[in-house]
C-alpha cells in the first residue's frame, strides 16, 4: 500500500480539503463490512438479507455512530470501547458497570442466536454487531481510561490540531483518500491459509491482540507532537490490515451465528 503515497502526495497538494474528504466513521466501518460480505456464507447471506430488507451490511455498518446524538440510545455509548488498566487483562480488571465493547459484542450474538428475541431486537443486535467488531480492531477503543483512549493526546496532523485517538479514528483512513469499494477492491481477497490464520481464536484473542497493538499506537506519539507523511507511511498498512482482519472475523462470527 506504500504506492498510495503518490496519490496522497498529489491530492494533498491539491488542497486539504480534497485530500480529506473521507470519514472514518463511514469510510473504515463501511470497507470492515464490505470486506466481511465476501467471506459470509450463502446461508448467513440469506438470513441476514432477511433480517435487514432492503439494508446492506455496509449500510447498516454506521449505525452504532449515528444513534450517539438520540438520548435514548446514549446507554449504548460505552459499547463502542474498552478500558483495560495497563498491567492488566480485561478478566482481571474491573468492569464497566454500564458496559463495554466485550459486553456489547456479546450481548449481540446472544439476541440474535435466540429463538425468542423479537425481530426487532435482532435488528437492533446485527447493526451494533456490525459496528462495534469494526470498532475492536481500532487499537484506541482498547486504549486507557486515564487519557480517553488517547483523546487527551493532542497532537497536529501535518497542519490540523487533533489528537492521537483521532488520528487513528479518522485520518490514517483519509490519507488513503479512496471510497469504502475502492478499499475493499484494494484488499482484495486472502488465501485459504491466510483467511485462516486472521480468522483463528476467540473474541478475547482478538481483544488481546488489539491490546498488544494499542502499547505501540501508544509508543509511537505523544502529546505535541507534529505527525504526517513519515507516521502515515509507518502505520497506515497496519490500519489496512485491521481494516480487513475486522471484516474477516466479522463474517466469522456472522456465519456462526447464522449457519
Amino acid at each position: 500500500m506504500r504506492n498510495l503515497l503518490i496519490v496522497l502526495s498529489v491530492l494533498y497538494f491539491l488542497g486539504t480539503d480534497q485530500a480529506f474528504a473521507y470519514d472514518w466513521g463511514k469510510t473504515g466501518h463501511r470497507t470492515t463490512a464490505a470486506i466481511a460480505n465476501q467471506y459470509l456464507s450463502n446461508r448467513a447471506k440469506r438470513k441476514i438479507a432477511r433480517l435487514l430488507g432492503e439494508e446492506t451490511l455496509v449500510t447498516v455498518s454506521t449505525y452504532g455512530d449515528e444513534i450517539k446524538s438520540i438520548a435514548a440510545m446514549r446507554k449504548y455509548s460505552p459499547w463502542h470501547y474498552v478500558n483495560i488498566t495497563p498491567g492488566k487483562t480485561y478478566e482481571d480488571d474491573v468492569k464497566n458497570p454500564e458496559g463495554d465493547l466485550i459486553m456489547g459484542i456479546n450481548k449481540c450474538k446472544e439476541v440474535l442466536s435466540s429463538s425468542t428475541a423479537s425481530r426487532e431486537d435482532k435488528i437492533f443486535s446485527l447493526k451494533m454487531l456490525v459496528h462495534l467488531m469494526g470498532d475492536l480492531h481500532q487499537p484506541l477503543h482498547t486504549g486507557n481510561a486515564a487519557d480517553k483512549g488517547g483523546n487527551d493526546i493532542q497532537v497536529r496532523w501535518f497542519s490540523d490540531g487533533t489528537n492521537l485517538h483521532s488520528v487513528w479514528d479518522t485520518r490514517i483512513i483519509e490519507s488513503y483518500g479512496m471510497s469504502y469499494s475502492e478499499l475493499t477492491t484494494n484488499y482484495g481477497t486472502e488465501s485459504k491459509e491466510h483467511y485462516k490464520m486472521y480468522a483463528q481464536g476467540t473474541l478475547m484473542d482478538w481483544l488481546r491482540e488489539s491490546q498488544n497493538m494499542v502499547k505501540k499506537v501508544y509508543n509511537s506519539a505523544k502529546s505535541g507532537d507534529k505527525l504526517g507523511y513519515a507516521y502515515m507511511e509507518e502505520y497506515q498498512d497496519l490500519v489496512f490490515i485491521q481494516l480487513g482482519k475486522g471484516g474477516i472475523r466479522l463474517a466469522e462470527v456472522l456465519n456462526e451465528i447464522f449457519d
